[in-house]
């Protein structure tokens, strides 16, 4: 009997090599999960973040039949807002990770450990898109953490643990299994990318808590769910650690934003019609519709009508999977590209580079003495075009920041400004000079997106 119950806690304490499994007897099921959990907890810490936050004062803000009357009158007053979740330390000199809806635009971080040691904690890096940061506790040293395991290993059907801060109650522990991998077609609220599926019970507080196997690796970032009822229904998503691997290396290096490989280039889902009209034996893949001519992907021989199918061999179906397979790829690398034309599979070496700021952004906010003063433009170039999301074909110069008179006028970010009074607009240059002129009149012409919008004003 000591020989069985010593092997079964062995077993579920992990190997030295690790090695994926699941309870074998009887005995092995009873004695649960809590060995693991004793090893893995120590590095799932609670954070607790504030933020200064604007919201207007005026009593009739939220009455909508005083609204229509008094519209956006009222001050605005600042108040603190504090928000609370979970983080994973990863590095015994105290780098951890949560997600950026956690600490995005806090002004105090608290870090809290499972043994009560607290720590203040400044962001190295964080990403909106991506909904992770990476965090350094302050005067942080020998601390317990976890370590990564390859999110590509992972597999339908594996149990999984939750770790996090779930409702505020305190560290807390749920148990289920990987309920589906590659889930690029899921938009969680800002995040949009490709995540592992739970069903181990994930609820507010959870987000930046560990999903770990029965190893006591870390697979991936518990970030969102999907509810109707604000707690969990067995369907959460986590970031992979293959992901967050990249932002720990970013981080270290000291990089002030995540950056990620630039395909420049624009394509859409292969189904079943498209598969048959490209002589494919089944649907799979991205078919490539548009090719920027600063494109890797251009420049190593692909184009329009082809169509990739796999990333270093794993293979992509959708955009947000061939970006995240880039990303994982990172930057400076030679992602071998699997893709087929006319029929015949065949496959190039692509460097993975972030988009090249060539032309020079320019940037240039226009003075008082300017039509439209506090309006900020830039060139358009292969960065611009990947900041914001941008057509291929986009050039010539775009709104960066509309200021109090070209929003009165109707201007947005993204903007492109085509014509000023009937001239084109090719440099930032341009817009500077037109606009500090004297004119009676004012007509922009501006690309949103698909639309062509005229404005018209008289001065």
């Amino acid at each position: 009997m000591i020989r069985i119950l010593l092997a079964a806690l062995l077993a579920v304490a992990g190997p030295a090599v690790a090695e994926t499994r699941i309870p074998q007897t009887q005995m092995e099921i009873q004695l649960g999960f809590a060995p693991l959990v004793k090893q893995a907890a120590p590095a799932v810490v609670n954070i607790y973040a504030k933020r200064i936050v604007a919201e207007r004062s005026s009593p009739f803000q939220n009455d909508p039949f005083f609204r229509q009357f008094f519209g956006d009158m009222g001050q605005t007053r600042q108040r603190v807002q504090n928000s609370l979740g979970s983080g994973v330390i990863l590095s015994a000199d105290g780098i951890a990770v949560t997600n950026f809806h956690v600490v995005g635009e806090a002004t105090e971080i608290r870090v809290v450990l499972n043994d009560r040691r607290e720590f203040d904690a400044q962001v190295m890096l964080a990403d909106q898109e991506a909904d992770l940061a990476v965090l350094r506790l302050d005067g942080a040293k020998d601390m317990p953490f976890l370590t990564l395991r390859d999110s590509d290993s992972v597999e339908v059907g594996e149990l999984a643990l939750a770790i996090g801060n779930p409702f505020g109650v305190g560290q807390t522990v749920s148990s289920g299994i990987v309920s589906g991998l590659a889930r690029s077609g899921a938009a969680v609220g800002t995040a949009r990318g490709y995540f592992l599926q739970t069903d181990a019970p994930i609820n507010p507080g959870n987000s930046g808590g560990a999903l770990i196997d029965v190893n006591g690796q870390l697979i991936g970032v518990n970030t969102r769910i999907l509810t109707r009822s604000g707690g969990s229904n067995g369907i959460g998503f986590a970031i992979p650690s293959n992901l967050v691997e990249q932002f720990l290396r970013q981080a270290r290096e000291g990089k002030p934003g995540f950056q990620r490989p630039w395909a420049g280039m624009s394509g859409q889902p292969v189904d079943a019609d498209l598969a048959a009209s490209l002589s494919l034996d089944r649907p799979g893949g991205i078919v490539i519709s548009d090719l920027h001519s600063a494109s890797p992907f251009a420049a190593a021989g692909l184009r329009p009508g082809d169509v990739v199918l796999a990333v270093d061999g794993d293979p992509v179906n959708a955009p947000a999977e061939m970006v995240f397979r880039m990303t994982v790829a990172g930057l400076g690398a030679q992602a071998q590209i699997t893709y087929a034309r006319d029929g015949q599979i065949d496959t190039v070496a692509v460097p993975m580079q972030v988009a090249p700021e060539q032309p020079a952004r320019d940037q240039r906010v226009l003075g008082e003495e300017s039509v439209l003063p506090g309006l900020a433009v830039v060139n358009i170039n292969p960065g611009v075009l990947a900041d914001y999301g941008l057509p291929l074909s986009a050039k010539g110069v775009m709104v960066q920041d509309p200021g109090p008179y070209g929003q009165r006028a109707g201007l947005r970010p993204g903007d492109i400004l085509s014509q000023i009074n009937g001239e084109e607009m090719q440099t930032t240059k341009d817009v500077e000079k037109i606009l500090n002129g004297r004119m009676k009149t004012l007509a922009l012409d501006v690309q949103r997106g698909l639309q062509r919008v005229v404005m018209r004003f008289r001065l």
